[in-house]
């Protein structure tokens, strides 16, 4: 079965990632501009991506097109990389929706602007989606999926299986809240980093040094969700309970917290918490990022000792 052709409007660095990562599946994508130079200069940022993906030859499944209605031709899927501005946005898609054919699904990568804003002029809502793709698109795997108000079930189905079979980690956000979930998170760390720096506790380069030496090498191994179930989540609210409060601004630990230890719901130790776990998960786990920790250290290692010779 033929893969279904993909349009990306906009041109620039994370329109380029999403077109190779579609030319390099298979899929045949036609890439548009309205601006001249960014539609010019997209062919060597696509072959860059393509080449940093092993997939140079891919280049030839990808063209061009200055026009949107030739772009958009036969078209099954369309992504727009637009600049982050919602009126932008906003009149990309009413031309957009008018353009393409009943089938094609229209898809918004940005990273924090609500779908529903987004495609409030369009008048075919159903077939409208959030997809924020992660900056470099072509190598970062996650890409959310991001329920309108108006997004019918088919369309999100249709978008994740799609991402899933290019070989993205696609996640449903069922509710869509300015920022989705990774940008909630990473502007609260981002928030509580500069909060930091002005109030005088370090400097910035000890922001970086103890997030990139600290916690973060863990992250690729064990979520927010899993460390706390590890942990036990009566040892995380007795933290929350001292350190939140003392937060600026100050906060309450969460409500869910509390409901699933008065359950009996504590972690891994008890079966389950913020997740359910098999018999066993704790020392699996652990293991799991015993390994992931080691084999880290031993390429930092390894990367140093190549850089001294």
């Amino acid at each position: 079965m033929a893969e279904p052709p993909v349009a990306v409007v906009g041109a620039g660095l994370m329109g380029s990632g999403i077109a190779a990562c579609f030319a390099a599946a298979g899929h045949e994508v036609t890439v548009h501009d309205p601006i001249k130079a960014s539609l010019a200069a997209a062919p060597e940022r696509v072959g860059a991506c393509l080449e940093a993906m092993d997939g140079a030859a891919a280049a030839a499944r990808v063209r061009y097109e200055a026009r949107p209605r030739d772009a958009l031709a036969g078209a099954g899927f369309v992504f727009e990389a637009a600049p982050e501005d919602l009126k932008l946005k906003q009149e990309i898609f009413a031309r957009l929706d008018a353009i393409a054919a009943p089938g094609c699904i229209l898809a918004s990568n940005s990273s924090a602007i609500r779908p529903t804003e987004i495609f409030a002029r369009a008048e075919h809502p159903g077939r409208t989606v959030g997809t924020h793709w992660w900056n470099p698109p072509h190598l970062v795997p996650l890409v959310e999926v991001v329920r309108g108000e108006r997004t019918t079930d088919a369309t999100v189905e249709r978008t994740f299986e799609l991402l899933d079979a290019v070989g993205k980690v696609p996640v449903r956000v069922d509710l869509d809240k300015p920022g989705f979930v990774g940008n909630r998170l990473q502007h609260a760390l981002w928030r509580e980093a500069f909060q930091l720096v002005d109030e005088g506790v370090c400097d910035a380069e000890t922001i970086d040094t103890v997030v990139k030496n600290g916690f973060g090498p863990r992250l690729a191994a064990l979520g927010p969700m899993e460390n706390a179930d590890l942990v036990g989540l009566e040892l995380t609210l007795s933290i929350h309970d001292y350190l939140l409060p003392r937060l600026n601004p100050p906060s309450q630990p969460s409500a869910g917290l509390r409901e699933r230890i008065a359950a009996g719901r504590t972690g891994m130790e008890a079966g389950e918490g913020w997740r359910r776990w098999p018999a066993g998960s704790r020392d699996e786990v652990q293991a799991s990022v015993s390994r992931h920790l080691r084999e880290a250290a031993a390429k930092r290692s390894g990367a140093g000792t190549a850089g001294d010779e």
